[in-house]
């Protein structure tokens, strides 16, 4: 999942949930101003950030390893 589709998600939960911007910032201590920056597109989320709002809205951020390396990425 690309990063864009990651904000879109998150944007998409909070909706669901019935949440708005400002809820959500006072609940992740995100601040009001990232916040619509992120679901703007106009930011890029540190990995502390995504992880309060992911824990606010009940979700969870998995990261896999592929089994095979890129051969690029190979010495």
């Amino acid at each position: 999942m690309h990063l864009t589709e990651l904000i879109q998600t998150l944007k998409k939960r909070r909706k669901i949930l019935g949440v708005t911007q400002e809820h959500l910032a006072e609940l992740s201590g995100v601040g009001l101003r990232t916040l619509k920056a992120l679901e703007s597109g106009k930011s890029n989320p540190t990995f502390e950030t995504l992880d309060k709002l992911i824990e606010i809205l009940g979700m969870e951020l998995k990261l896999e390893i592929k089994k095979q390396i890129p051969s690029k990425c190979a010495s």
